[in-house]
C-alpha cells in the first residue's frame, strides 16, 4: 500500500501533472480572452453589417439558429488561431534561450608537430650539440 501512495505522490507532484493543471488554468483564462473578442468586439461588428445588433446571434431559417452555430465557430477559429500563435512564440522563445545556454565552443588545439617537423627539431639539437 505504501508503494501505492508513493507512486501516487510522485504522479501528482511530477512536472506532466502541474503542467497540465496550469495549461488547464491557462486555457480557462483564455477562453474569456476569446469569448470577450468574440461577443464584444466582433459581435456588434457583425451586427452593424447584417442590420441585427445580436450580430450573428438569433439569426435564423425556419426554426435553424445558425447564427449562434456560426459564433460557436467563430470563437473557436480564433482560439484556435491565437494558441497557435502563442505556442509559436514559447517555442520560439524556448529555442532562442536554449541556444543562448548551449555552452560556446572552446577553441581548438595547436595542431602537433608532424614527424617531420620533431626529425627537424632533432636535427637541429644535434647539429648544435656537435659544434659546442
Amino acid at each position: 500500500m505504501k508503494k501505492f501512495f508513493k507512486e501516487f505522490r510522485d504522479f501528482a507532484i511530477g512536472g506532466n501533472l502541474i503542467d497540465l493543471a496550469v495549461g488547464v488554468i491557462i486555457g480557462g483564462a483564455f477562453n474569456k480572452i476569446i469569448g470577450s473578442l468574440v461577443g464584444d468586439i466582433f459581435v456588434p461588428v457583425l451586427g452593424l453589417i447584417f442590420g441585427n445588433p445580436n450580430g450573428l446571434e438569433g439569426m435564423q431559417i425556419a426554426g435553424i439558429q445558425y447564427g449562434n452555430f456560426l459564433t460557436a465557430v467563430i470563437s473557436f477559429v480564433l482560439t484556435a488561431f491565437c494558441l497557435f500563435v502563442f505556442i509559436k512564440a514559447i517555442n520560439k522563445a524556448k529555442a532562442a534561450l536554449a541556444k543562448s545556454e548551449e555552452k560556446p565552443e572552446e577553441p581548438a588545439a595547436p595542431a602537433a608537430p608532424t614527424t617531420e617537423e620533431l626529425l627537424g627539431d632533432i636535427k637541429e639539437l644535434l647539429v648544435k650539440m656537435n659544434k659546442k
